[in-house]
């Protein structure tokens, strides 16, 4: 890092597919961050503290304290990935370029069907809700959270299919936001037994990735809050 290089503290918990795709952004960017581990099971990210910095009460939060002027904080990972490839413009960018609004549509759209129509209704917090609601039936919410998945994802496969034009990646033969934001959604799918190798797109697609560094580097099986029981295998 050079003297210049503002200083990066994440806010993240190794499940969190959210703060999965900041770090694996990081990553590709080869942009070096401390990590501040938060146990979302024990409740940390409720603390009065973090409550503070960022008042969803969430993860990931992004600090980027500059060699010079006032920090910077930046919650939810949409706003994060956008920001990392405004602010660190000599970084690979996860957009197609400002000049072609099309391909940039066509990431975004792919983005949000994951962000908006997947991931609000299956994470933890909403999940533990609907436990309530279904008196404690587990079975009950691991289908909601398997049916929600499964149609985001055949929506995904669905455009992806037509925007690959033919390419590695979701959109072409570069690395996009798209990707990842994908690859902790598949991740988190085959947690509840979705049938991911069904979707050939998405499939095709997450075998590229998973075999690039910084989407190893970036999962929730690597990371130093990751439990050792569950840590991927060198």
């Amino acid at each position: 890092m050079t003297s210049d290089q503002p200083h990066l503290l994440l806010h993240t918990y190794f499940r969190s597919s959210c703060t999965a795709r900041v770090r694996t952004a990081l990553h590709l960017k080869n942009l070096p961050y401390e990590p501040s581990y938060l146990h979302l099971l024990q409740k940390e990210h409720l603390s009065p503290t973090y409550s503070t910095i960022n008042p969803s009460a969430s993860v990931p939060t992004l600090t980027i304290t500059p060699s010079s002027g006032p920090k910077i904080v930046i919650r939810q990972s949409v706003a994060i990935l956008e920001f990392l490839d405004e602010y660190f413009p000599d970084t690979p960018q996860l957009l197609p370029p400002l000049s072609d609004p099309v391909r940039r549509a066509k990431v975004r759209e792919l983005v949000n069907i994951l962000v908006a129509d997947v991931q609000p209704p299956t994470n933890l917090r909403n999940l533990r809700r609907l436990k309530k609601i279904a008196k404690g039936d587990e079975e009950v919410v691991n289908a909601w959270a398997k049916e929600i998945m499964i149609e985001g994802l055949r929506a995904f496969d669905a455009l992806a299919e037509k925007y690959s034009e033919g390419g590695r990646y979701s959109v072409g033969d570069e690395v996009t936001m798209a990707d990842v934001v994908l690859a902790p959604a598949v991740e988190g799918a085959f947690r509840y037994g979705v049938e991911v190798k069904r979707l050939g797109t998405v499939w095709r697609i997450y075998e590229e990735i998973k075999g690039i560094e910084a989407f190893r580097r970036g999962s929730w099986k690597c990371q130093e809050d990751t439990p050792e029981e569950l840590r991927e295998k060198e």
